[in-house]
């Protein structure tokens, strides 16, 4: 039953984030593209509070962006966080 919540998580995660609605106000730079150095930051402040950081190299892009939308609903991240957190990691993959 644990595995079937968290599966709708995930799923609801990634419809949520590739639709671009997130249910809450929409601030203005919603739409802006992901920033590397940001991500790079927050990629540490926030994954790091909870997990050894991995190495981005660790998982490809498309296994990022999954981690990333379920994690944006475990950690309470903005769609701006996440599209900063997954440049970085992409870019450094």
């Amino acid at each position: 039953m644990r595995y079937k919540t968290e599966l709708q998580t995930i799923l609801a995660a990634i419809v949520l984030g590739l639709s671009g609605m997130s249910g809450v106000a929409v601030a203005s730079d919603e739409n802006q593209p992901g920033d590397f150095t940001r991500g790079a930051m927050q990629w540490a402040d926030n994954c790091g509070r909870c997990h050894n950081v991995r190495d981005p190299k660790e998982l490809r892009d498309d296994q990022w962006i999954s981690t990333v939308y379920h994690m944006r609903i475990r950690a309470g991240l903005t769609g701006q966080q996440v599209r900063d957190i997954l440049a970085f990691l992409q870019e450094s993959n």
